[in-house]
């Protein structure tokens, strides 16, 4: 596991150790990245919540993004998240915490804070991604250009709309799916 790109390219990740996550596999992550326009988030702020390793968040760092928060429940990827930033670097421009997704997403929101670009990569088999995007636009934590970033696994059912988020793009690679949400004003064709 590496970052693809930016200020850190070719610089290798620290894993968690067991089977308690599921780093997202360099080409999709690269799909990812490609996805999506680097003004989009470039000197913005991020949200990589289920963030394991810290792979998505840390990619967004290197290419530009300007601080990120990083969430997990995991304490051995919150510790791993930690060694990944301070051995870029990156401690300053991050924000770590152990906690569930609900909670954080409630915390975050009583900060009035809002996010240029929101990761969404939970475990597959137990991911609660329907009530996470609700409270992501109940709590009104994407910024009107912003994007949400959701990786699951191949199959996985998610409505194409929700009140004001709505799915902008949806690939498939290999056993896995990345979706692009964007809030309704920032289609054109809407």
């Amino acid at each position: 596991m590496r970052v693809i790109s930016g200020t850190f390219k070719g610089r290798r990740l620290t894993a968690v150790p067991g089977h308690h996550t599921r780093p997202t596999a360099d080409r999709v992550k690269e799909a990812i990245f490609n996805l999506i326009p680097d003004d989009t988030y470039r000197d913005g702020t991020g949200l990589d919540l289920f963030a394991g390793t810290g792979s998505l968040g840390i990619e967004a760092l290197s290419r530009g993004c300007r601080r990120m928060i990083f969430i997990d429940h995991h304490p051995m990827a919150v510790k791993v998240i930690y060694q990944n930033l301070k051995a870029l670097g990156l401690s300053e421009n991050s924000e770590v915490y152990r906690n569930d997704a609900r909670r954080a997403l409630k915390v975050l929101a009583k900060r009035g804070l809002q996010f240029e670009i929101i990761f969404l990569d939970p475990p597959y088999a137990r991911h609660n991604l329907p009530v996470i995007l609700s409270l992501i636009e109940e709590y009104n934590l994407l910024r009107p250009e912003g994007v949400i970033v959701v990786e699951t696994a191949k199959g996985t059912a998610l409505n194409n709309k929700l009140n004001q988020l709505i799915l902008d793009k949806h690939h498939h690679y290999g056993d896995t799916e990345i979706r692009i949400y964007v809030r309704r004003e920032a289609l054109s064709w809407e």
